[in-house]
């Protein structure tokens, strides 16, 4: 097979891994950075022009796709779908998990667990909204953040004022929800492949910090979840449409509570933990699936 990598860094470790993963089982990978393609959006003959001349045809797609080219980079993973390409994320999907809001929105819908949320752009009444999440302490989110970036611990009712005045000013849009003491700075990644939960580690934050990201300074291990986180995680994939999905979550004194269910899961931390093959189990999902024009949500919103 050939695989396209939409990927803006081929030195990245995730894309450098599928590359190797995908050549040591015989298929041809090239890395494409997706700000690069341009496209002709034609009724009966999309194409894909990169670097000056038409791309070449593929058998499947893996989008990498970051928070700040997403408008584009699915644009270009939609007109790869309009061409009969095999996508391991559909583009729909994609989007729905970048926008953080819409993905709990139909994590609500479907009554899965997560912190009590509260979405705001400039709210007429901060302790109304503060009271909506059960008071401070409260976690405030950027929509756009990623890594940690954009996440503030509000540990009193002053200082969430304080920070959701400043996003105000910013007139950004922000997610408030209640701080879960009891998982004590750590967070479960679960990295879900098609039906299944192949591997999983628990994140615990640096001293002095609450947010596990790696990137910040957390430490993981490998952890063996219950039946019940595992098929949390499979359905909230299922439910935002992911074929391959990072989903993270949190031990509450209520049971597993969903944070995040992300598109394009890194995939250094839990092959380093846990000693898998991740990347080799992706490109075995997609020898197993990938056939032309199979594309799901046939543009649902």
């Amino acid at each position: 097979m050939k695989i396209a990598i939409l990927s803006r860094n081929p030195k990245l470790y995730s894309t450098r891994r599928l590359v190797e993963a995908a050549e040591k089982r015989g298929h041809i990978a090239r890395v494409i950075d997706p700000l690069r393609c341009y496209m002709n959006i034609a009724a009966h003959n999309p194409e894909i022009h990169y670097k000056g001349g038409k791309l070449e045809h593929f058998d499947a797609v893996i989008p990498r796709i970051g928070a700040s080219v997403t408008f584009y980079a699915t644009s270009v993973l939609r007109q790869f779908e309009m061409m009969g390409v095999f996508p391991l994320n559909e583009s729909v999907a994609v989007s729905r998990s970048k926008d953080k809001l819409r993905s709990l929105q139909l994590l609500s819908r479907k009554g899965i667990g997560m912190p009590a949320t509260g979405f705001a752009h400039s709210p007429d009444d901060t302790q109304d909204l503060l009271k909506l999440v059960g008071g401070a302490p409260v976690v405030i989110k950027l929509l756009e953040g990623t890594q940690g970036v954009g996440v503030v611990l509000a540990e009193t009712r002053k200082a969430a004022e304080s920070v959701i005045d400043a996003f105000r000013g910013l007139r950004a849009h922000f997610l408030v929800q209640e701080f879960i003491k009891e998982a004590g700075g750590s967070d479960i990644r679960c990295f879900v492949i098609g039906d299944k939960v192949v591997a999983a580690m628990k994140r615990t934050a640096k001293e002095g910090e609450f947010r596990s990201n790696l990137h910040r300074g957390g430490t993981a291990e490998i952890i063996r979840i219950t039946p019940e986180e595992r098929r949390m995680a499979v359905r909230a994939a299922k439910i935002v449409g992911l074929n391959v999905a990072g989903v993270d979550l949190l031990r509450s004194d209520k049971g597993p509570l969903i944070m995040e269910v992300n598109s394009s899961p890194g995939l250094e931390g839990i092959e380093t933990v846990t000693g898998k093959d991740i990347a080799g189990q992706i490109i075995a999902f997609i020898e197993k699936n990938a056939q032309p024009h199979k594309t799901r949500t046939k543009g649902k919103g």
